[in-house]
């Protein structure tokens, strides 16, 4: 009897299993990632010099320019300094401290020269420079007999003329502005011509900036003339005293400095354009006959 065939039976047995994950682990697997790399990018640029990060700006700006830079050899990191630009040192604080010592050591040196003059004995007495917060501050103080200027005219006597020769020597070598600014008292002219305190003041403050000019000082550094009239009294308890006459040249520290300190001038000089070069032109210096005072 032949034998029967055996029967084959294949039994399939089902582990259990975890649940199937799907990508959302590569989800935030990439988040990470990408956190990192922002992470890492942000600090790269905060290490970066100045130049790089302008040069990094200009690609995004004219990407042509910068990969033209890079195929002819030249370093497209490499920054040019613009034509007439002006080069600003790091450290505010220490450049305005720098200047101020400059500005000190000039009013020490006109003092030396003033006080060595034997032309000046007199009127040194009446030269009054100090530092103040916008800069170098030169005050020219009429005494009661009139030094610097015949009374009631914007006429500047020979002496004079001589101090402002050596005050403008000496702050011509600044790179700083000049204001020049004119003072009276308030005793009013003995006038009928309508020619005021106003007038007066201005016209002094532009003599003596036309003598500093002739003296070899550019144009180009006067910043502003002013006349006061008598506004700004030196003396406010007395406003007629002769201390009130008086013509100030101001050496204005650097721009940053006069916008912070000296930029905020309320006031208001009469027949002066404000922050505009003042032109070449003479002051009006009539003879005058029965000035009071100024």
């Amino acid at each position: 009897m032949a034998e029967k065939s055996a029967e084959i039976r294949v039994i399939k047995r089902k582990h259990g299993h975890a649940g199937h994950h799907g990508g959302a682990w590569k989800v935030a697997y990439a988040d990470f990632v990408t956190a990192m790399m922002a992470f890492f990018l942000v600090m790269w640029i905060v290490g970066l010099s100045a130049n790089v990060k302008q040069a990094i700006a200009g690609y995004f700006k004219d990407p042509t320019a910068f990969m033209a830079a890079a195929n002819s050899g030249k370093d497209p990191f490499k920054v040019s300094e613009a034509p007439g630009g002006i080069h600003l040192k790091e450290g505010g604080e220490g450049n305005a401290a720098e200047e101020r010592h400059k500005l000190e050591s000039v009013k020490q040196t006109i003092e030396k020269m003033v006080a060595s003059t034997p032309e000046f004995k007199e009127l040194g007495k009446h030269v009054d420079i100090k530092l103040v917060p916008e800069g170098l501050r030169i005050d020219l103080l009429e005494a009661k007999e009139a030094l610097f200027f015949d009374s009631g005219s914007a006429k500047v006597k020979p002496a004079t003329r001589h101090l402002l020769a050596l005050i403008a020597g000496e702050l011509k070598r600044l790179p700083n502005k000049i204001i020049v600014e004119g003072h009276t008292d308030s005793r009013p002219l003995n006038r009928t011509d309508g020619y005021t305190n106003w007038e007066l003041s201005a016209d002094r403050a532009n003599s003596a900036r036309m003598v500093m000019y002739s003296a070899g000082m550019p144009d180009a550094q006067f910043a502003q003339v002013r006349g006061y009239a008598a506004t700004q009294p030196r003396d406010p308890k007395n406003p007629t005293h002769f201390s009130n006459r008086r013509v100030s040249i101001v050496v204005v520290m650097s721009q940053a400095m006069k916008q912070q300190q000296f930029g905020q001038d309320d006031s208001d000089p009469a027949g002066i354009t404000h922050g505009l070069p003042v032109t070449e032109h003479r002051a009006s210096t009539p003879s005058l006959s029965g000035v009071s005072g100024n």
